[in-house]
């Protein structure tokens, strides 16, 4: 009987090597190395203030939009630098999707010209409509607002309107997702849709979510890096780090010890 084949193995998306961010004097991310895998998401986990969010935030050159703001280290993506002077920030964006916290669709835009919007700016030339329903279909919002395209999305409830901003995202075919807490302004049934949309779109896309929620994180991820002040403690699959983490400090972290 031949051997049996082991299941392929996801190559890495994302490695990080050394990455440093400040703010003006003050440090805030410290000389942080870890690896993405293709197609899968990692949980960044953390009490407030241990640079979760600016990490998130390095990986797609937005920290830098903030004044005084510098960064140090590489971040690649297909093994390209993402720093390297060639590189436009702008482009790489649209390769490396972010999705923030609150909603953010565009007040004055309908459903359907919020989803558009990347295509419009960067003069892409596009099936908008076709480019439109899919990634609606996608974001699981398709069969909700079909009939209300041309609607104001302040209109949509704030559910809906995390979900859109997540088409609106996909919109621009990245290959890297970055969530920060996309569902701490939610009530528990649009966190659940959030979450579940996170599982169909891992199939496709690499992603990486910011959540203060251990059971959301132990629910959405394969992976879970564990952050506190400005270093990487541990990084491991999720259930590793909640059942058997190699640091003491992850395991007063995810008890509920500190936080």
């Amino acid at each position: 009987m031949g051997a049996v084949a082991s299941p392929a193995v996801e190559p890495d998306k994302i490695r990080v090597e050394g990455l440093q961010a400040w703010f003006r004097d003050t440090q805030v991310i410290r000389g942080i190395t870890l690896s993405v895998r293709a197609r899968s998401v990692m949980a960044i986990i953390g009490p407030s203030g241990c640079g979760k969010s600016t990490f998130l935030r390095c990986l797609n050159r937005m920290h830098e939009l903030t004044p005084g703001a510098r960064s140090a280290g590489r971040v690649l993506v297909d093994g390209k630098d993402l720093y390297a002077r060639e590189v436009n920030p702008v482009q790489l964006r649209r390769r490396v999707g972010m999705v923030f916290q609150r909603p953010t669709p565009f007040p004055t835009m309908s459903v359907f010209d919020n989803v558009a919007a990347g295509l419009t700016l960067n003069r892409l030339k596009r099936d908008t409509p076709a480019v439109v329903e899919r990634c609606l279909h996608q974001a699981a919002l398709w069969d909700e607002v079909k009939d209300r395209l041309h609607e104001s999305a302040l209109s949509l409830s704030g559910g809906q309107q995390q979900r859109l901003c997540i088409a609106r995202a996909l919109a621009m075919e990245p290959d890297v997702l970055l969530m920060d807490e996309p569902a701490s302004a939610l009530d528990p049934i649009a966190t659940a849709k959030i979450e579940e949309l996170i599982h169909e779109l891992k199939e496709r896309y690499t992603i990486l979510i910011v959540t203060h929620s251990m059971q959301q994180a132990a629910r959405v991820s394969d992976t879970t890096a564990f952050f506190y002040m400005g270093e990487l403690v541990e990084c491991a699959p999720t259930e590793l780090i909640f059942t058997a983490p190699r640091e003491k400090r992850t395991e007063d972290y995810v008890t509920g010890k500190f936080g």
